[in-house]
């Protein structure tokens, strides 16, 4: 198992990809080659070249540094913003699938809400309530993160605590500790773990919309979505502000979109789409 993990996802481009992004994004601080915030009008929304190499913005701010510097606070929340949807998901999925009665029942229309309004309208809701900032931003999307992986994670321990051999333990006098950690985690793994990989870059693409909409991250402070927005004005003479922020979103997403689905083939062969489709339809 963990040379086919090794060979299918440890050792593929998109690892390769996002481990470059992830280090350049970490020495941010040595290796871009200006402040992030140090501002120069006469070097305003200057092209690409070798002093700057993907330009500069409207206030003369080297966009490369920004990237970087950028891309450290557009990961780390999206990272924390995952970590916190999977621990509740996956807290709350097996709770209600292995108390079931009323409580699996309040969990599946509590869940159905959730699921059927937008994440953007919720967080924009929460948001306006308690003010912009990196905590308020945090907390907006986690509120509403969790849904997918609980309703996943509470279909599949299901289907697991249904199983002859489940069941089997249970009348050799097994506790529930002991079935959960034998039967139940080890099912769940690879469709929980590649769709949080999922999650991940969907997530990263909300939070950066939040700050495009100027209520996410503040300034001085930057991500990638404010570096969108700041650009926007100036798109048609400075086309390189809008791509380099917007080619980095777009390829973390696609990297760990990819990564998630290598993952649930390594563990069990099957295809994230198809797990979570068959979850959902067995509900």
């Amino acid at each position: 198992m963990a040379r086919k993990m090794q060979r299918s996802i440890f050792v593929s481009w998109p690892a390769a990809i996002l481990l470059l992004v992830l280090l350049m994004t970490l020495l941010a601080p040595w290796i871009s080659p200006y402040d992030p915030d140090a501002q120069s009008l006469a070097d305003r929304l200057q092209q690409p070249s070798w002093a700057h190499v993907l330009g500069t913005d409207a206030l003369g701010r080297d966009t490369f540094s920004r990237v970087l510097h950028g891309g450290r606070f557009s990961l780390s929340v999206a990272f924390i913003t995952t970590l916190f949807s999977l621990l509740v998901g996956t807290v709350l999925g097996l709770l209600s699938a292995l108390r079931g009665g009323w409580l699996d029942e309040l969990f599946l229309r509590a869940n159905d809400l959730l699921l059927a309004l937008p994440e953007i309208v919720i967080a924009l809701l929460i948001i306006a309530v308690m003010g912009p900032g990196f905590s308020t931003m945090v907390l907006s999307v986690g509120v509403v993160a969790w849904t997918p992986t609980a309703r996943l994670v509470r279909s599949m321990a299901a289907q697991a605590l249904s199983t002859h051999h489940v069941e089997a333990s249970r009348h050799a006098g097994a506790s529930r500790w002991f079935v959960l950690r034998h039967h139940v985690l080890p099912y769940l793994a690879g469709p929980v773990l590649a769709q949080t990989a999922l999650r991940f870059g969907l997530l990263l693409v909300l939070l950066g919309s939040l700050s495009y909409l100027g209520i996410g991250v503040q300034p001085p402070q930057s991500d990638w979505g404010s570096m969108l927005a700041e650009a926007q004005p100036h798109a048609l003479r400075a086309p390189w502000g809008l791509v380099a922020p917007g080619a980095a979103i777009f390829l973390v997403s696609f990297c760990v979109t990819l990564l998630g689905n290598r993952i649930t083939r390594a563990l069990n062969g099957q295809d994230v789409l198809a797990t979570e489709t068959e979850a959902e339809a067995n509900d």
